[in-house]
């Protein structure tokens, strides 16, 4: 089963991007993003799943080098 991520902007709170990954990432763990630029995961966060539903938020925070405007 794939995890969808969102990346999240340590810096600014906002999101980045949408990422998917084969299983569950480590806090340490480096991924490239769309851009190219190569990052390292500070923080995951793994939220509680709507009422009725399976699927659980998580949240990757990354702090990028060139911050977008």
């Amino acid at each position: 089963m794939a995890i969808i991520a969102t990346i999240m902007n340590s810096a600014t709170g906002q999101p980045i991007q949408k990422m998917t990954f084969g299983r569950m990432p480590k806090p340490w763990a480096s991924f490239s993003l769309e851009s190219g630029e190569l990052v390292t995961a500070e923080r995951i966060d793994v939220g509680t799943p709507a009422h009725g539903k399976f699927v659980a938020p998580v949240s990757i925070w990354v702090t990028p080098k060139a911050a977008k405007a």
